[in-house]
């Protein structure tokens, strides 16, 4: 059976200039995933979060439709995450806002990855679709505008 269009939607995101005070705090960045992922309509199953020492945050949101992780560097003050989800009621990108404006990052730089897409074959495999153009600034209000 060949699955219609894609069955998922990762987005790769790198966040820059975050407050690392914020992003050192290994509960309010689980606080800050777990609100994520509930702002983009999805359904928390369990949650993973570990402090490095002297610093750093790791950790994982596991959601009914997938997934939203976090490696943090806050002597950089960097975050990498990866959201990703499937299902047409959730919306990764209000998950990816949500979190960059929380984490107070002066910068975001996004790629969306639609995956498990089939080829004539039934293979499946994965299109690299919107990324922003560069550096996109993220605003305060949360309401980031996505560079096509």
């Amino acid at each position: 059976m060949k699955a219609p269009g894609s069955l998922g939607t990762h987005i790769i995101v790198e966040l820059s200039d975050c407050n690392p005070d914020i992003i050192a705090d290994v509960d309010r960045v689980g606080t800050i995933l777990v609100a994520a992922a509930k702002e983009a309509n999805a359904e928390v199953l369990q949650t993973a979060f570990h402090r490095f020492t002297p610093q750093g945050v790791s950790g994982v949101v596991v959601i009914a439709e997938s997934h939203l992780s976090i490696h943090t560097w806050p002597e950089y003050g960097y975050a990498a995450m990866d959201i990703y989800t499937c299902g047409e009621h959730t919306d990764p990108w209000k998950a990816c806002r949500y979190a960059a404006a929380e984490f107070q990052a002066k910068q975001m730089l996004t790629t969306e990855v639609r995956r498990g897409m089939t080829n004539e074959d039934g293979v499946y495999g994965h299109s690299v679709g919107r990324r922003t153009s560069g550096v996109e600034p993220v605003a305060k209000s949360r309401k980031l505008s996505v560079v096509r």
